[in-house]
Parts: C-alpha cells; sequence; structure tokens
C-alpha cells in the first residue's frame, strides 16, 4: 500500500480548504452553528470540555473529552463544547470548506464526528507544533501560514484512518475501499482516469482478482457495485465542473461519455435535473 498514493488524486480535484478562526482559551459554552458545506477542524491543546450534540443529530448528546484532541466534523452540524466558566481550555479552531459542499466525496465517506487524541497519530507532533506556533502571536502571514498547517493535520488525521479503518470505524464507502489494498488499485486508477473505458474485467484485472470475486467484494466494502461507483465518480465531477462554469460537452468529452446527450440522460436520472435546471437552482440557492 506503500506505493499507492490515496489521497492525492482525490483531493486534487475536490479540495477541502481550512480556514484558522480562533486560537485561545474558551470558557463557559461555546455554539458551533452549522453552516452549509462547512465543517470543522477543533484541536483542544490543553484542559478538558463536555461536548453536547443536538437530539437526532445521530451522535451522543453528551461527549466527555479529557485529553488533548482532535475534533473533525466533516459534514454541517451543529455542537456546544461546555468548559468551565473561568479556567477553560486551550484551542486552536479552523472552520473547513468542502468543494460542493455534500457532494464532495469525503463528506459521505466520513463519520459525523471523528474524535481522536493527539498521541494516536504519528508525526502529528510536529505539525500541532508549528500550527501553535503560528498562532501564539501575530507575525505577517500567519494566518495563511495556520490555514496551509491545518491542511496538513487534515491530511496526517486522514492518512490515519485509512491506516485504521477497522478502530475508527468507518462507514462503508470510499475510504473504506482504499483502505482495501486490492481495492485501493481500482479506486486510485478510477479517479486518476474517470474518463476511460472501465469495463468490470478491467477493473478486476486492476484488483488482480476474478471479476466475481471483485465485484462481490467491491459491494461489500464499498457498499455499491462498481458501475455504479464510477457513475457517482463522474457525476461529481461533472457537478464541480459545472460549477466553474464549464459546458455538458465538454464534460463529457473528458468523462467518457459519447456525447453531451449521454451524460445528461445519466444526470437527470441520478440527479433529478437536467444539468442546465440544476445549475440554474444552484446560482439561485
Amino acid at each position: 500500500m506503500s506505493q499507492i498514493d490515496r489521497l492525492s488524486s482525490l483531493l486534487e480535484r475536490f479540495r477541502v480548504r481550512a480556514h484558522l478562526f480562533y486560537a485561545g482559551v474558551l470558557c463557559g459554552t461555546t455554539h458551533f452553528a452549522a453552516q452549509p458545506g462547512r465543517g470543522f477542524l477543533h484541536v483542544l491543546r490543553r484542559g478538558e470540555m463536555v461536548v453536547t450534540h443536538r437530539a437526532r443529530s445521530g451522535l451522543a448528546r453528551r461527549v466527555k473529552v479529557d485529553e488533548p484532541s482532535l475534533l473533525f466534523y466533516p459534514r454541517p452540524l451543529a455542537h456546544d463544547f461546555h468548559n468551565a466558566p473561568t479556567d477553560g481550555s486551550d484551542f486552536v479552531c479552523a472552520s473547513l470548506d468542502f468543494d460542493g459542499g455534500s457532494d464532495h466525496p469525503l463528506t459521505r465517506a466520513l463519520p459525523a464526528l471523528v474524535l481522536l487524541p493527539l498521541r494516536r497519530v504519528d508525526g502529528l507532533t510536529q505539525s500541532l507544533a508549528l500550527l501553535f506556533s503560528e498562532t501564539e502571536q501575530v507575525r505577517c502571514g500567519h494566518r495563511l501560514l495556520a490555514n496551509r498547517l491545518f491542511d496538513v493535520v487534515l491530511l496526517q488525521l486522514l492518512r490515519w484512518l485509512l491506516d485504521h479503518s477497522d478502530e475508527a470505524e468507518l462507514p462503508a464507502g470510499l475510504l473504506t475501499g482504499l483502505a482495501d489494498p486490492r481495492l485501493a488499485r481500482v479506486l486510485v486508477s478510477l479517479h486518476e482516469n474517470p474518463g476511460e473505458s472501465w469495463s468490470l474485467e478491467r477493473m478486476a484485472q486492476q484488483a488482480a482478482m476474478s471479476r466475481s470475486a471483485f465485484a462481490a467484494r467491491f459491494r461489500s466494502v464499498i457498499g455499491e457495485t462498481p458501475a455504479d461507483y464510477l457513475v457517482r465518480w463522474r457525476l461529481a465531477i461533472a457537478l464541480s465542473q459545472l460549477r466553474d462554469g464549464r459546458s455538458v460537452k465538454a464534460i463529457a468529452d473528458d468523462l467518457g461519455y459519447r456525447n453531451a446527450s449521454a451524460l445528461s440522460r445519466v444526470f437527470a436520472q441520478r440527479v433529478g435535473l437536467s444539468p442546465r435546471s440544476w445549475l440554474t437552482q444552484q446560482r439561485g440557492d
């Protein structure tokens, strides 16, 4: 697996942008509101606290955090930090903007909350030392550098999740597939070359498996058929490129569809709107 870069092709095409918004001590109750397309990455540097979530959020109503930890919310989800009223806890916090919002592949592939002690992630100490250094005083470009360091911390967290997928209790999907040595080879190839002709036989050859064994394992680990995954990956790219102003014809050519009409039919079947209607709705929103 060390020879395969499982994340670059994904994150180069669907970016996540970190924005530092707080560094210091939090006292009492702090509310973090849910905003479309936005997640959070909190670093509890010192202290302990209780985190609460709303009813029907899918998470425990009350979670105690009693050691330095990362708290990663990949989807919009309101949460509250409860610290001591005077001697609170020390934090560095960033918001995360996911390209495409809920259409970003990672937002579907991750749990609603990843809570991980800092001591568990190899290599994180050095990154956090630089991050804390940049947030402790105002220097030229410190906010930009802190944003990039948060990007590094996020990448290290994603690496940990891929290497500990069972322990992390990831839902079936993209990350569980990338954590599988044989399926990862196929997924990376699909991500890097979505417009090529991908038959089931060709995918199975990439995984060094028979067609039947590959199809069964893919569905078991990722939760959908290889063909459905490929269509969904291509549509995620199409949505992103439509937002960027590319024509349906140009997108269809890149993604291996015969013509714009073929892409539009698949788009309407999966999204429920034509590309033009979807883009008009997005601009209205």
